[in-house]
């Protein structure tokens, strides 16, 4: 069901989940609170999440010359 039915008849909601049905709400579509499938295979015990970050990559060197300047003299 959408995210705004719930409230559009909140008894007839409650007498469907106490007679054993599930509802599953939804924002367009996607399910809300339903855990990613990564989350799922982490709670599982499937995979591990990364014990450390990635480090970020280094900034880049100004050597003071173009690439297409120098690739060109290389070459011969």
């Amino acid at each position: 069901m959408g995210i705004r039915e719930p409230r559009d008849g909140p008894s007839r909601r409650n007498a469907e989940v106490r007679a054993g049905q599930t509802i599953t709400v939804t924002d367009h579509g996607t399910p809300v609170d339903r855990p990613t499938a990564l989350e799922r295979l982490v709670a599982e015990g499937i995979v591990q999440p990364p014990v450390r970050t990635k480090t970020p990559a280094a900034d880049p060197v100004d050597g003071g010359v173009a690439l297409s300047e120098i690739a060109p003299s290389d070459r011969r």
